[in-house]
């Protein structure tokens, strides 16, 4: 379940190092859960495991797509993130599941209760993935010589307790950063190890494709293809300012990541960032035609998400809404206000400004989203006289264009 290029930038930083062999070198492990949700329910009914099965969400509820999916689906050629309808044209016998959210976070909690035993620097990454630093195990289990053998053999460890304590299988990936720790998760499934080590990791690495990497996703991969990079030894031989340039500060991190120069540490369980946004997004099971509609839905988030600003002691400078039309496409914008709130009035009568000035007129309605952005604690705000209970409170909208309105892929 892959992370947005922020939440990604947010984690690793710009930590870099050169790899290194020795007393000091790191080993990380990256523990990827296998087809999560689908192996979950065949833990329940193993007879699940004999037919095509997928995790599917409420088509009455609009959201009607493929969550997970077993091996017996994959063979059908049932994709994730596709509608339920185009996968009962590839499969007609496919067993459609509702997500079990609790449970898959109870599953999750077990698996990292099995990693804590090894280390306590284990960095969930998503619902199904966990980074651990076993580095302080692993040189206290073997001497310098013998440590990357006895790594191996800590990661395989892991990998046959999940399946037999859990009834899942994992994917390991073994090395002395977390990109290429998850690269190696990635490079064989299920239910395997891989391992890149400082003196043999380019002959494995720079061959694959460059969409492997963490941080290239469709877009980027079609950029960098446009500019004939298309492995990972090729963006690694990349000069770093070319691609600073044409991606920014992201094409700084890839620089990094593919010349294996991520130093970023593991984060321990009970480590918080501060958030960068507070919101809330809601698919209607019906959409919004009449502007009562879209009052009622801007009302409803603006209001949730006042209270969360609250709740963690945090307002916000600019109020951001995302438009998605019956058709799929979609569009952002938001406005920065004079003064930071954490008004539930003000965010809402700011939104609504917003959807007033872009949204294209008659077009039918599917989700909405009301975020603030641009955060300040509260304690560091000079408020003035602020009521939460003032319409407007002196907050007016200066309008910033943000997303253009594309096509869903």
């Amino acid at each position: 379940m892959p992370m947005l290029p922020g939440a990604v930038l947010a984690r690793f930083g710009n930590a870099e190092a050169e790899p290194q062999k020795g007393q000091m070198q790191r080993y990380i492990l990256h523990c990827d859960c296998n087809a999560f949700y689908a192996s979950v329910e065949e833990t329940f009914d193993p007879s699940l495991k004999n037919v095509p099965m997928a995790i599917a969400g409420d088509a009455a509820e609009r959201h009607g797509i493929i969550l997970a999916k077993n091996e017996k689906a994959k063979k059908f050629g049932v994709r994730t993130a596709e509608t339920i309808w185009s996968a009962q044209q590839k499969c007609p016998g496919l067993v459609l599941l509702p997500p079990r959210y609790h449970t898959y976070e109870a599953f999750c909690e077990r698996n990292n209760a099995v990693y804590g035993e090894y280390t306590d620097l284990v960095e969930r990454f998503g619902l199904d993935e966990s980074f651990l630093d076993v580095s302080l195990y692993v040189r206290s289990g073997a001497p310098p010589a013998e440590r990357e053998v006895y790594a191996l053999s800590v990661a395989h460890e892991i990998r046959e307790r999940i399946k037999r304590e859990m009834g899942i299988t994992i994917s390991v990936g073994l090395s002395w950063n977390k990109v290429f720790a998850k690269l190696g998760s990635d490079y064989k499934k299920p239910d395997a190890v891989t391992a890149f080590f400082p003196d043999t990791w380019q002959a494995l690495v720079f061959p694959l494709p460059a969409a492997d990497l963490l941080l290239v996703g469709r877009k980027t991969a079609e950029k960098l293809e446009r500019h004939y990079i298309r492995t990972i030894g090729e963006l690694a031989d990349t000069p770093r300012e070319r691609l600073v340039k044409w991606f920014g500060k992201v094409g700084n991190q890839l620089y990094i990541f593919a010349n294996g120069l991520d130093n970023s540490p593991v984060l321990p369980a009970d480590y918080s960032e501060a958030p960068k946004s507070v919101g809330n997004s809601f698919t209607f099971p019906r959409d919004l035609i009449t502007d009562a509609d879209i009052r009622n839905g801007v009302a409803l988030l603006a209001g949730e998400t006042a209270a969360r600003l609250r709740d963690t002691g945090y307002l916000c400078r600019t109020v951001k809404v995302l438009i998605r039309y019956a058709d799929l496409r979609f569009l952002q914008r938001q406005a920065t206000l004079r003064r930071p709130t954490f008004s539930a009035l003000a965010i809402e009568e700011t939104a609504l400004r917003l959807i007033a000035m872009h949204r294209t007129e008659g077009m039918p309605i599917r989700t909405l989203g009301v975020t603030g952005e641009r955060l300040l604690q509260a304690g560091d705000a000079d408020l003035g006289q602020l009521s939460l209970f003032d319409n407007n409170a002196g907050f007016y909208p200066v309008p910033k264009p943000q997303t253009h309105t594309v096509p869903m892929p």
